[in-house]
């Protein structure tokens, strides 16, 4: 009977063939149409944070909270891909959220905002902000709630089209965030010799690298970590090295300023 109900697809298809038609052009749209975006994590440059999965969970989702020392608490939550976002509130489960469209089929979801950054309707470009990290809702503390959605069902969530893992407990699986980060950096020179190039803003934290002398570098983000003490001054501000993929203190880099001007926070 399977055999029976197959012949008019066969007869169809036959009848196109010999019109010189095929099925394949339309098989490559659908294709298309569900490509992933290129999706980024959702906080800013530079930052790292550790993730979990709560059996409990809707979906796929993955709960982030900070792990380099930052507040996780008043941190922006930023798009993780280009698309339109929209506002919602649900206080008795995932509290002030944004969904992003991004198009395709695919959606995300950034829940537990203290504060929206975008209204309803915007056309929001990948690493701006959103919302503001918060605990509203069904929250027992301060993280983005966050997933990844295809035709409204839940997927395994990729960052810069590498899979997670789904850890059942946090401090067991770690990402630090691109997003953001912008193309090139702003231009600024180092000072002194053999200064030391961290994996985060701490003084324990890897060396990635050491300059040498005196570098021009470029800087993509700065935030603030621990404090250090060289020639007479102290500053807790470190920036991220564009080419060096690391960090270093302010108090190496050839301004007077402890904060740099014009150049973003991680």
């Amino acid at each position: 009977m399977r055999f029976l109900r197959r012949l008019p697809a066969l007869f169809v298809a036959a009848l196109m063939a010999l019109a010189g038609l095929s099925v394949a052009p339309a098989q490559a749209r659908e294709a298309g149409a569900t490509a992933a975006p290129v999706f980024k994590a959702p906080y800013p440059c530079g930052q790292r944070w550790t993730y979990s999965h709560h059996s409990a969970e809707v979906r796929r989702a993955l709960d982030f909270v900070r792990s380099d020392g930052g507040p996780t608490a008043g941190t922006p939550v930023l798009a993780s891909a280009a698309g339109t976002a929209t506002r919602y509130s649900q206080p008795s489960g995932a509290g002030n959220y944004v969904a992003i469209d991004h198009g395709g089929g695919w959606k995300t979801y950034y829940f537990h905002l203290s504060a929206y950054s975008v209204p309803s309707g915007a056309s929001v470009a990948q690493g701006q902000q959103i919302g503001v990290t918060g605990s509203t809702g069904n929250s027992s503390g301060a993280h983005i709630h966050y997933e990844q959605l295809l035709n409204g069902v839940g997927q395994n969530i990729v960052i810069n089209g590498a899979g997670l893992s789904y850890p059942g407990s946090y401090n067991q699986a770690y990402l630090t965030s691109d997003n953001g980060c912008g193309g090139s950096g702003l231009p600024f020179n180092t000072w002194g010799s053999g200064v030391n190039v961290r994996s985060d803003a701490r003084v324990s934290a890897p060396v990635v690298t050491t300059l040498a002398g005196p570098t021009a570098v470029r800087v993509l983000c700065q935030k603030q970590g621990d404090t250090v003490n060289a020639e007479g001054y102290s500053n807790n501000w470190w920036s991220k090295l564009r080419d060096q993929n690391g960090f270093i203190s302010n108090i190496y880099i050839d301004h007077p300023d402890a904060k740099l001007p014009g150049v973003p926070l991680c």
